[in-house]
């Protein structure tokens, strides 16, 4: 018998053996089936080398124990991305799709130290004035109204018209954004995560945040972004900016993402149906297993070291893969003692500073979808469903559904055109489409009816 043959051997259509032995992180073939290729990557050990644009090479951390060691070790791992060493070195193209996720901006996701705990603690002490109560009843309206918009058609792609909307709507009333400047962080954002036109989607993103900043310096609101403004660390306007397009691109990408994966989970998995508080258990089962955050939380070793079995040089390009690490053969068992100890919401220092604001606006979400189309279901089999390509976040492309046709009490008027068919693709142009354009003066209009 061939020793070789109990190999493991790389997933359908990888072309790892062709970029040096590194297994790509992006491609149509990861986003269909990145378990086997996470699968794959654990053969290498708690590491395993990959690719996440062409390119770019990274050091992925795939075991959770692992994992856990880096993202709590702050002394031996640092955040600044200006220590990247292989970019530093002319080895990265500024223009490579994955750089303005990964670049060095005055953030507290890229800083350390004494920096990093000035830049968390404005941000922390800020979405801890948010008031749950206002939280949930933004959450229910932008709800409602978005359900108005489809709910009479009787179908919809629940992610274009619920799932990434409504985030955003939620985010544009707790940090006081207006619609049209709303309406360019989300192309930004969403261009940014899917590598599509990412350097001019980062300048949409960043120019629409500058603008927020300036209307708050003029007037400003009981809103987050204002108090991160009157915090007592006095960020600069460009601290500002970096700050809140920070808690902006994680709060509407991460959000929209958990929420279209937490309701396709609950489309697709029958159990559900027979067992209590269906909507927190599907989405702790989704956090563990299809987070929507796969593979992020960039650090770069301080000096050259020897980290889970690897040699390690200063400056390279170490992320931990939240959903490869939650599928740890060792948490199979805090897994059905229901533990939430799970990575998808990162852990350390830099772990997510929202995490419950986030559960709450997701629970409320799915539990007011669910009570006003109790019969939704797929549209198309599960099996011609496609995932958004791209190494960094987890998302359906499309989640086309059914269901009854309601009338909602109060429809504004302007909705009673047909709504604009689908779309599957992004249009590489960095404009917003033109019929999203002042939805959010439509839904204020729609509160006062």
């Amino acid at each position: 018998m061939d020793a070789r043959s109990s190999a493991p051997v790389p997933p359908p259509g990888c072309p790892a053996h062709s970029v040096g032995g590194r297994v790509p992180l992006y491609g149509p073939e990861f986003a269909a089936d990145p378990d086997a290729y996470y699968s794959y990557l654990r053969s290498y050990g708690p590491t395993a080398p990959v690719e996440l644009a062409p390119g770019v090479e990274a050091t992925l951390v795939t075991d959770y124990s692992a994992a856990l060691q880096l993202l709590q070790d702050s002394a031996s791992f640092r955040k600044d991305a200006r220590r990247w060493r292989a970019f530093n070195e002319g080895h990265v193209a500024p223009d490579s799709p994955v750089v303005p996720l990964l670049a060095y901006r005055p953030n507290a996701m890229f800083s350390d130290g004494a920096e990093h705990l000035r830049l968390r603690q404005a941000v922390t002490d800020s979405m801890a004035r948010i008031d749950p109560r206002r939280l949930s009843r933004t959450t229910e309206q932008v709800s409602n109204y978005l359900i108005a918009q489809f709910g009479y058609r009787g179908s919809t792609d629940l992610l274009g018209t619920y799932a990434r909307q409504l985030p955003l709507f939620v985010f544009n009333e707790l940090f006081g954004c207006p619609a049209d400047i709303g309406d360019r962080v989300l192309f930004g954002i969403s261009g940014m995560f899917d590598g599509v036109n990412a350097e001019k989607a980062a300048e949409v993103l960043f120019g629409a945040v500058g603008e927020l900043v300036a209307l708050k310096r003029t007037r400003p609101g009981d809103d987050v972004a204002s108090w991160l403004m009157q915090h007592q660390a006095n960020l600069t306007d460009e601290e500002m900016v970096h700050q809140l397009a920070l808690l902006l691109a994680a709060g509407t990408e991460a959000l929209g993402n958990l929420i279209g994966n937490t309701v396709f989970r609950l489309l697709t998995h029958d159990a559900y149906a027979h067992t209590g508080g269906l909507i927190d258990e599907a989405i702790d089962d989704t956090l563990w297993e299809n987070p929507p955050m796969a593979n992020l939380a960039p650090h770069y070793p301080a000096a050259d070291m020897e980290f889970a079995g690897q040699q390690l040089r200063a400056g390279d390009l170490l992320l931990v893969s939240f959903a490869a690490a939650n599928g740890s053969p060792i948490l199979a068992a805090e897994r059905k003692a229901g533990s939430r100890a799970h990575l998808a919401w990162g852990a350390g220092p830099h772990a997510c500073p929202s995490k419950d604001p986030a559960r709450q606006i997701s629970v409320t979400a799915i539990e007011n979808l669910l009570n006003q189309l109790p019969d939704i279901q797929l549209a198309v089999p599960e099996e011609s469903l496609t995932w958004r390509p791209g190494p960094f976040s987890r998302g359906l492309g499309a989640l086309p559904t059914r269901f009854t046709p309601v009338e909602p009490a109060r429809r504004p008027a302007a909705q009673a055109r047909p709504e604009a068919p689908v779309r599957t693709e992004r249009s590489p142009q960095p404009q917003p489409a033109p019929e999203r354009a002042g939805r959010w003066s439509q839904f204020l209009n729609w509160l006062t009816k």
